[in-house]
């Protein structure tokens, strides 16, 4: 069968089942259902705190072929999944599937695991380092599922991910389960991605460092999820919570397609009174920030709101009053850490509220500019954020596909070449954003805009901006690099790539 990107997949994947091919960005059943969760009650003489890790773990009674779950939020500082999976490891539990909703280099001693058959399924949002390696070379048992951030929620909420126990990791907690995020020493914001797991794991445990007097105040995931409370040394480095650039770069071929990104967005008409933006945290994401909040003072423009992952450069543009709110899902870093406990127009959003499609409307459906990265871009506009140029898993959708999907306005910004290969190709290794929700891609060459946004070239053609067709800006690179060799692979899958509505849009091979 083929997608309607007309990538060919088979009609079932043994590890995965059943292929329901990507049909178009709208194309998703309207008609879905929340999955009713089977309830446990907790009797007034009843304890819910555990005085450490394995006697919680005897009262869970984990087996074989369970999928337990973790969250983020505390990134490539995060210790809860590493000593979950070490203390089933040692109970002897076999072919367990691990549904994290990120995974990051400090959770290597996943591929030990992975390579014991302890565990042999992975569900992940974005998952780089030594893990995404070991899934590419086929070690996992099962394909790797890769879905969005939205698309994951929708999933738990649905039923189509069934989580045994959800271990999520508790910055603050009381003895009831009452859990926030901007308390104690492992600190990190905002836990909108773990408000699923809680809500719809069958179990739900929190582990924190920091068991506070009930009721813990504030409370972001209630105790009405949540089943046991075991405290430990240490959930976290926050610290760690800074994996990656969130500063503004200062490269000069950076700074000149924020520039030019920036000139596109308020070309674009959409720069006025009750604007609302996101971006991420690469340096030049920030650097198109940074230009826009030029703009926004100078002409006094006050958005409405900002949104995604929150960094400090976002917290100074709401102090300075250009936003007059944030919606935030997770905390980029600590400043942002620290808005969120204290500033009230610093608001919460989970998951689902930010991007499930299958919801009564997500917070992407209200954004207008929306900038994003690329590691790779077709003359179709599909992106690649998936995989690398050498095919090996480097990351994956987050939330690049629900916001794309949801913005008026969404611009890839990138150079036009990435260590001197060319960033646009003929057909990208792996779909991770179909095209028709790319509307613009910006490089420092000059300017692509989507055929189907009509609207927009003849919009921007009245201005002095570079503009180019993708093909045009694909042969200018290779001018340069000349054609790139394709990377060999097998026909072995080692990762699904599911859309956000769970329609597979691509699937990933290993390399040879």
């Amino acid at each position: 069968m083929k997608t309607a990107l007309g990538r060919e997949l088979p009609d079932f994947i043994a590890g995965y089942g059943e292929v329901k091919p990507f049909q178009g960005v709208s194309s998703g059943s309207k008609l879905r259902t929340r999955k009713a969760v089977a309830l446990t009650s907790v009797f007034p003489d009843e304890k819910k705190v555990f005085k450490d890790l394995e006697e919680v773990l005897d009262k869970l009674q984990i087996r074989d072929g369970m999928t337990i779950s973790f969250h983020h939020h505390l990134r490539n500082g995060d210790y809860v999944l590493n000593m979950v999976m070490e203390a089933l490891a040692k109970r002897g539990l076999k072919d367990l599937t691990v549904a994290a909703s990120s995974i990051f280099p400090i959770h290597e001693p996943l591929v030990k695991h992975i390579e014991n058959q302890v565990v042999t399924g992975i569900a992940a949002n974005y998952i780089s380092g030594p893990v995404a390696e070991a899934i590419s070379e086929g070690k996992l048992k099962k394909p790797a599922l890769m879905q969005t951030h939205g698309g994951r929620a929708r999933a738990l909420e649905s039923g189509d991910l069934q989580v045994d126990v959800a271990f999520l990791a508790a910055p603050a907690a009381d003895s009831y389960g009452n859990i926030n995020g901007v308390q104690g020493k492992s600190a990190c914001g905002t836990l909108g991605y773990a408000v699923a797991d809680a809500e719809y794991a069958a179990r739900t445990v929190a582990i924190t460092d920091n068991l506070v007097a009930y009721p813990a105040c504030p409370i972001e995931i209630s105790q009405i999820y949540v089943d046991y409370v075991v405290q430990v040394e240490s959930i976290g480095d926050p610290g760690g919570i800074v994996s990656g650039t969130t500063k503004i770069t200062k490269d000069p071929v950076a700074l000149k397609i924020a520039k030019l990104a920036a000139e596109v967005i308020k070309a674009s008409g959409l720069l006025k009174d009750g604007m609302s933006f996101q971006t991420g945290a690469g340096g030049t994401s920030l650097a198109v920030a940074a230009e826009l909040a030029k703009v926004m003072r100078r002409d006094h423009v006050t958005g409405s709101f900002a949104a995604g992952g929150i960094t400090g450069y976002l917290v100074e543009m709401l102090q300075e009053g250009l936003f007059r709110t944030l919606f935030d899902v997770q905390c980029f870093d600590l400043k942002a850490v620290e808005s969120y406990r204290d500033d009230v127009r610093h608001q919460f959003m989970s998951a689902s509220m930010y991007g499930n499609p299958h919801t009564k409307g997500a917070v992407v459906n209200n954004l207008d500019i929306m900038i994003l990265g690329a590691t790779e871009i077709d003359l179709d506009f599909n992106v690649n954020v998936t995989t690398g140029s050498n095919g090996v898993i480097m990351g994956g959708s987050g939330g690049h596909s629900d916001t794309a999907a949801g913005a008026k306005l969404a611009l890839v910004v990138t150079n036009l070449l990435k260590a001197r290969l060319p960033i646009i190709k003929d057909q990208v290794m792996t779909v991770t954003t179909p095209g028709e929700s790319i509307d613009v891609v910006v490089t420092e060459r000059g300017i692509a805009v989507n055929p189907q946004r009509a609207d927009l070239i003849e919009t921007l053609s009245k201005t002095k901006l570079p503009l180019l067709t993708i093909g045009e800006l694909k042969a200018l690179a290779e001018k340069i690099t000349g054609l790139p060799k394709p990377v060999p692979t097998s026909e072995e899958i080692v990762a699904v790539v599911e859309y956000r509505d769970g329609t597979v849009i691509d699937v990933v091979r290993k390399v040879l």
